[in-house]
Formats: structure tokens, sequence, C-alpha cells
């Protein structure tokens, strides 16, 4: 494989691993980390097998990955550094965030039904490579996609709750204790 054949395929997953992570920070890493991976990788790429489809499958597995082992440093008692789980420290939304911000109503999703929705949705991958990717049977990506457009319509269509006072629409503000 020649290096140069993945620079098309930098945007989507770009744009996929911003879906997936919610920050562009960590997207970006992500991206770095997978096009790492490729490049150290690249004798298990198989000619003539389609290389979208296997970037898409090394970055899942490294996000899976990721996402794995902060879990289990948090479950294990080790420390946290506030920066890295400053995606999860999230004040209370104000009301009318909820109902028209996708990009929070994507977050919101279970993990599983999230990447199905964003691979065939952003990325406009078939279910049979979508089910390559993420390692699950196709019917189980049919079924995890409707959950998940399921849930996002109700996310989205969700009425904001009326605010009981002028202070109490704004979200309080937070502060970083170090």
């Amino acid at each position: 494989m020649d290096p140069n054949e993945l620079l098309p395929h930098i945007p989507g997953l770009r744009r996929y691993a911003r879906a997936l992570t919610g920050d562009a920070w960590a997207a970006d890493d992500l991206v770095q980390d997978t096009l790492e991976r490729a490049c150290a990788k690249r004798l298990l790429w198989r000619v003539g097998s389609d290389l979208r489809a296997w970037l898409f499958t090394l970055m899942h597995n490294l996000h899976v990955n990721q996402w794995q082992r902060r879990a289990g440093e948090r479950a294990a008692g080790f420390p946290v550094d506030v920066d890295d789980v400053q995606a999860e420290l999230v004040a209370p939304q104000a009301p009318t965030d909820t109902a028209i911000d996708l990009q929070r109503c994507l977050l919101m999703l279970p993990e599983e039904q999230r990447v199905v929705l964003l691979l065939v949705s952003l990325e406009d991958l078939p279910y049979e490579a979508v089910a390559r990717i993420t390692g699950v049977p196709v019917g189980t990506v049919m079924s995890r996609l409707s959950r998940a457009r399921q849930r996002l319509q109700q996310l989205m269509d969700a009425a904001p709750a009326p605010a009981a006072s002028p202070a109490a629409a704004e979200p309080p503000a937070l502060r970083r204790l170090k």
C-alpha cells in the first residue's frame, strides 16, 4: 500500500472521528492514531479489498480500545485528569439545547448505536461493510440503526421544558478544580 492511497480517505476519517468523539482535538488524535496503525500494519491489508472499510475498522477498534482502557482506569481507581474526562463533565443544558442540537443528541445515543448510525448515514457505507467494521452480524447492524434513528428522532423532537425563572434558564458555570 502506497501512503498516498490513504490521502483521499482522511476527510471521511475525520468526519467519523469527530462524530464519534464529539471533540475536534480527540478526533484529530484518533485519525492520527488510525493512520499510524494503517502504516504500521499495511502488510495486513489485502490488495483489492476495500481500503476505506479497512481504515474505518482500524479506527473503530482503536476508539473502542481507548474507551475501554479509560473506563478500566476509572473503575480501578486510577487518578483521572479532568482534561481526559471533560466531555463527560457536562453542565446541565439550557432547555432548548436538547431539542435542537444534533451533536449533543448524537452523543446521547449509546455508543454501539451511534457508531452504526454514523457509518451508514454519514459515511454512506453499506450494511455489510458496517458489519465487518464493527464485528457484528448484518442483522444487528440493521437493528442498531433502527433503534438509533428512533432514539435520535425522540431526542430531536423533545419539547423544551419551561424555565421557572430567567435565572433558571442559564446553566450554572463550571469551575475547574485542581
